[in-house]
């Protein structure tokens, strides 16, 4: 969050970015006008800090859809940018269409993922019951639709989120559909793997673990958070079940993956420790090969057991209900939320659990 890794966040017709001076605890606000409808979801591309794309509502003929796009903000307002906007907390800024991801033939856009890695010039759109993957060419001008997949079935079959895979070379995307929760090759976008029952009811979203290439969160309207490795789908590797009501957002921490942050529909943000299942469950990075070895260590090192799993500290900030969570970019032990009233909380991990990661 600092100055070069703000929060973004929509409101109707608008985009607010939020920068946080994190020395003089202070927030600023600019407002980008988003004027073509309604806001549902908003992704920033990982490789250009300006670009960004949304989903939003669109009327025609009295008929709602969800379309998506792809916009640049000015540059003064581009994270790390040493220009100075005019009177940022009441001018409002216009967003620069760059392209549509054209989904008239494929339906209502649920949300856009990019590319992990590489150019910015790759992303997947989720529209009903398809997934489609986009070439951005000619400055990102143009959105060419290199190929896609359907979700086959009985019934009004619909994705609700996805994430796209760090790991795999960014040739895996993850994708979830009322209950399940499934694997996609973006090669021959072909299913890889499929977990029909994820949850007892709704999935509302997922993550995957930075660090651990075959571990992917998932939460849902059940109130639990599942985690899983996705070489075996049988059984979640863990399940947290502290939350009340609908878990909507789940996210690793970008580089202490034992650290994963939770939003709900019980107004409440829950940090939680989970060591035991993290690339450091001794202190050190592990790989799932150091693991499988454990019978050949020797017996000093037998009983140097992981921590248990734990939450850290329950967050009730919120009067309603916690729509996203997420982590600063820029600094490792800073998060934000937000909920449905509009409120946007900033947090830090608790500094003893800093320490203790770090010593």
């Amino acid at each position: 969050m600092e100055d070069d890794a703000p929060v973004i966040y929509g409101l109707e017709f608008q985009i607010h970015i939020i920068d946080f001076d994190d020395e003089n605890n202070i927030i600023s606000k600019n407002v980008l006008l988003h004027q073509v409808g309604e806001i549902w979801h908003i992704s920033a591309s990982p490789a250009d800090r300006g670009v960004l794309a949304t989903c939003y509502n669109n009327t025609s003929d009295s008929k709602v859809l969800t379309c998506a796009a792809v916009w640049r903000m000015p540059k003064e307002l581009e994270p790390g940018s040493h220009e100075s906007p005019d009177d940022s907390s009441s001018t409002a800024h216009t967003l620069e269409l760059l392209c549509h991801l054209d989904n008239t033939a494929h339906g209502s856009m649920a949300c856009v993922a990019w590319e992990p890695t590489g150019d910015g010039k790759k992303v997947i759109s989720l529209a009903d019951n398809h997934i489609l993957l986009w070439d951005l060419q000619e400055s990102s001008s143009q959105a060419v639709l290199a190929s896609s997949a359907s979700l086959e079935g009985k019934g009004q079959l619909k994705f609700t989120s996805g994430r796209w895979s760090p790991h795999h070379n960014c040739t895996q995307v993850a994708t979830a559909n009322d209950t399940a929760v499934r694997g996609w090759d973006t090669r021959s976008m072909s299913q890889i793997y499929c977990i029909e029952n994820a949850h007892g009811q709704l999935v509302r979203d997922l993550d995957f673990n930075p660090n651990k290439q075959y571990y992917l969160a998932s939460c849902g309207d059940d109130c639990k958070v599942k985690f899983w490795d996705t070489r075996n789908v049988t059984e979640p590797v863990k399940t947290l079940e502290e939350h009340s009501h609908w878990v909507w957002s789940v996210r690793y921490n970008h580089s202490h993956d034992q650290l994963v942050l939770t939003g709900s529909s019980d107004s409440r943000v829950i940090l939680s420790n989970m060591v035991s299942i993290s690339s450091e469950p001794f202190g050190h990075l592990v790989d799932d090969d150091d693991l499988s070895d454990q019978e050949e260590r020797r017996p000093e090192e037998k009983s140097q057991e992981p921590p248990q799993d734990s939450v850290i500290a329950t967050y009730e900030e919120h009067e309603d209900s916690v729509y996203a969570v997420d982590w600063s970019s820029a600094d490792p032990w800073l998060f934000a939320s937000l909920s449905y009233d509009g409120r946007l909380v900033i947090n830090r991990v608790p500094r003893a659990l800093k320490y203790h990661i770090l010593l």
